[in-house]
């Protein structure tokens, strides 16, 4: 093989592996965009669960509060009225 033949195949494998590993690069690069994307999406699908969650717990303890609150003022008149003190 002559040294212009040699020269010319060196260049043309240099070129080659010089496209696929400029398309490598590339394709790590959307991989880790896609990936990116994705974790960025399921954090908010994540901080959206939980304030809904949040929510949720608030309306309970509310609830559950109205609920003791409401017992102890049976309990209370319940007394007075054992005791004579009521109005009635």
């Amino acid at each position: 093989m002559s040294s212009a033949q040699q020269s010319f195949s060196a260049g043309q494998t240099e070129g080659q592996t010089q496209i696929k590993a400029e398309n490598f690069v590339e394709s790590t690069k959307e991989s880790a965009s896609a990936a990116a994307d994705q974790a960025h999406a399921a954090a908010n699908t994540a901080g959206e669960t939980a304030e809904q969650h949040k929510e949720e717990a608030a309306g309970f303890l509310q609830q559950t509060g109205e609920q003791v609150k409401n017992m102890a003022q049976g309990a209370v008149e319940s007394v007075k009225h054992t005791l004579g003190m009521d109005k009635n």
